[in-house]
């Protein structure tokens, strides 16, 4: 069992390390969309607009109401389609074709960007008033005030639970071997059918996302101490 092991890390191994920069691209990348996403749509619901925030409302409970695989199957398989189809009926030839780590970054910013935005509305929900009332007593305008005064410390006092989300994030890219992503999962799955070193190969993947995921935990424990010292 432990020779099994050491040549399956020994094989193994260079190619994981391919598919965890593969995993921390696409983690980035979509954290990063999904936190503008999730802004957007915190603001718009806080928008006086009502038909603005019933949109956003009905979107954000189909994309809650349906599971991550499934949209990003959809926006893989589907979302290519309809675009051609549009063009085609528009008298434009098109055959659109998005990468599959494109897809994952969409996804995740959008699922991500949904669930995000409701942290982002509840902490700006959550800042005393009386900073909003200040900033207008001070000749700033609403927008200047929303951006100056509200979002900063909402943003600062989500932290915690974003650090949360990013781990999620991070596992949940395994989903994306279902798209023919070369992240790490498709690439154990690979090196396991083709060795027969199943319980070996998957093992290690095991330990690959523990050895990614425990750090940032415990980082995104350490800021959240910090915050309350600074508090």
């Amino acid at each position: 069992m432990e020779i099994h092991f050491m040549k399956a890390l020994n094989t193994l191994g260079p190619d994981l390390l391919r598919g965890i920069g593969i995993v921390i691209y696409i983690t980035l990348a979509g954290f990063i969309c999904a936190l503008a996403v999730a802004l957007l749509i915190a603001i718009g619901r806080l928008s006086k607009r009502r038909v603005l925030e019933r949109i956003l409302g009905i979107f954000i409970e189909l994309v809650r109401g349906t599971p991550l695989l499934v949209q990003f199957f959809y926006i893989y398989y589907v979302v290519p389609m309809l675009i051609n189809g549009i063009t085609g009926l528009l008298g434009y030839e098109t055959n659109l074709q998005l990468q599959a780590a494109t897809c994952g970054i969409i996804g995740f910013a959008i699922n991500y960007g949904c669930y995000m935005s409701e942290v982002i509305r509840s902490a700006i929900l959550a800042i005393d008033p009386g900073q909003r009332e200040a900033g207008l007593a001070l000749g700033f305008s609403e927008n200047q005030v929303l951006f100056h005064f509200i979002i900063p410390p909402a943003l600062r006092n989500s932290i915690p639970v974003f650090g949360n989300y990013l781990v999620m994030l991070i596992k949940d890219t395994s989903l994306l071997a279902m798209i023919s992503v070369q992240e790490l999962l498709l690439r154990t799955k690979t090196f396991a059918s083709q060795t027969f070193l199943t319980v070996e190969a998957y093992t290690i993947l095991a330990l690959v996302y523990l050895v990614i995921s425990i750090p940032l935990s415990q980082l995104s424990r350490i800021v959240e101490r910090r915050l309350k010292q600074i508090r």
